[in-house]
């Protein structure tokens, strides 16, 4: 009987060892401050849906002083404007600051006069569109999308609202994940919901965080997850599922976009192991290859007749891949979160841990690199020739897009926390931060401009 309890105290004790480990491994499997994954699902399979073709719509118009989605005109993180401020301080080159309600990552989008983004208000569990007025700040109008429903499975460093909207210059598009699955609404500028369509479940293991892209008379959008993720085209004017493929079954987090390359349109994604290239249309898949990770994040730019993508988890790589599929290079570094920025044959990486590199577009090889200093999440922004990237500490560097070699231009403090991207137009610059002042986190959106002359 001693033996048999001495034996069965061994065996508890093996079986508590065995799920201390568990545990242990499942926290660094997620990192510090990450839930981990709900154990049961009721995920509904996503399948292919091949649906009746959108209407003909007309093209969007937009003005050369629009930033109407996410990275802007082009989805590039390039401005046509050319006297953004470098310099800031709480009260230099300040225009205005407003406090936004709730919290998001979602970047701000500039139609004409008014700046639109969404918010997440974790106490009442509220997601909604804002839309601000570009002249003073002030709050035009609030649309609450959804009430409860919010995602449990969610990391420290995301939010409820970290979709950048999109816009085909009528419509507002919004991407929430709510009650465990994706849905696309659209809204009119005066903040009318128009329609709102499910799109398929998501199964979080960190939240939601990509944004739509309009093209032609359909928003494409994608949500990876690890029990069968989709890229789908939808009805601009009506939200009906126009076409939707099936994903790897891998947790990604990246935005498609639509690049022209060997002479047709392509919604090219990275993530889950593989680059992808669809026809817009119809959702017919072109190509894939290989690479460069399972988790990436950063949207795809385009350099030398090449699209060019990073990543990202657990593996890191850069690489370049033309029209057609065939792979041009590949280099071992990656940006994991932030996006990368492509100028006059050079690529620029700012990496989430600081260190911003140059590469040569055209072969991957390293020209120079920097440390930087602090964590990073947001993409970078470039106008003229200066680079404008924002840390998780809401420090704004500014650095020259110069291939010899890194230049700071300037440093500037906004807040305390930056995850948003930037946005800039007719020569202002929009900052999404927060600050815990006092206390109380809150968000603010700044509107930075030299002064008048």
């Amino acid at each position: 009987m001693v033996l048999l309890t001495n034996l069965a105290k061994k065996v508890f004790t093996m079986r508590g060892l065995v799920a201390s480990c568990t545990l242990l491994l499942t926290m660094c499997g997620f990192g510090c401050g990450r839930p981990p994954i709900p154990q049961t699902t009721n995920i509904q399979v996503v399948t292919d849906v091949q649906g009746t073709p959108a209407a003909s719509l007309p093209a969007p118009h937009f003005s050369s002083g629009d930033w109407p989605g996410w990275r802007g005109l082009n989805h590039d993180g390039i401005a046509s404007a050319s006297a953004v401020p470098t310099n800031w301080t709480e009260t230099e080159n300040v225009v205005w600051k407003s406090k936004l309600p709730g919290r998001g990552h979602s970047s701000p989008i500039i139609l004409g006069d008014r700046i639109y983004l969404e918010t997440a208000d974790d106490a009442a569990q509220k997601q909604s569109v804002l839309a601000v007025n570009r002249a003073n700040g002030k709050w035009i109008w609030q649309t609450v999308i959804f009430q409860g429903g919010f995602e449990q499975a969610m990391h420290n460093e995301n939010t409820q609202a970290s979709s950048t909207l999109a816009s085909d210059g009528e419509r507002l598009f919004a991407l929430f994940l709510n009650d465990r699955r994706i849905w696309c609404s659209a809204l009119t500028l005066e903040g009318e919901e128009l329609w709102r369509q499910e799109v398929g479940g998501f199964r979080s293991r960190f939240g939601y965080s990509a944004s739509p892209v309009v093209y032609q008379s359909l928003v494409i959008l994608a949500a990876d997850h690890e029990e069968g993720g989709f890229i789908a085209g939808l009805d601009r004017s009506t939200g009906h599922i126009v076409w939707r493929r099936k994903r790897p079954n891998n947790a990604s987090y990246a935005s498609p976009r639509v690049v022209t390359l060997n002479g047709r349109d392509q919604a090219v994604i990275c993530g889950c192991q593989k680059v992808i290239s669809y026809d817009p249309l119809t959702g017919e898949e072109l190509w894939s290859v290989n690479g460069p990770t399972e988790s990436t994040v950063g949207t795809p730019v385009v350099a030398d007749d090449a699209v060019i993508v990073s990543g990202g988890y657990p593996g890191a790589e850069t690489l370049a891949v033309d029209g057609t599929g065939k792979v041009l290079w590949r280099a071992k570094e990656k940006c994991y979160v932030p996006s990368l920025l492509a100028a006059n044959g050079f690529l620029y990486l700012m990496q989430d841990d600081g260190i911003a590199r140059c590469l040569n577009a055209t072969n991957g090889q390293e020209t120079w690199k920097h440390r930087v200093g602090g964590k990073f999440r947001a993409s970078p922004l470039l106008v003229g020739d200066n680079i404008y990237v924002t840390d998780m500490s809401g420090k704004t560097t500014v650095f020259k897009a110069d291939p010899k070699g890194f230049e700071l231009v300037a440093e500037n403090q906004l807040g305390n926390e930056g995850f948003a991207s930037p946005a800039v137009s007719q020569n202002q610059l929009f900052l999404r931060v927060s600050s815990d002042a006092g206390g109380r986190r809150e968000d603010l959106l700044y509107c930075l401009a030299n002064p008048a002359r």
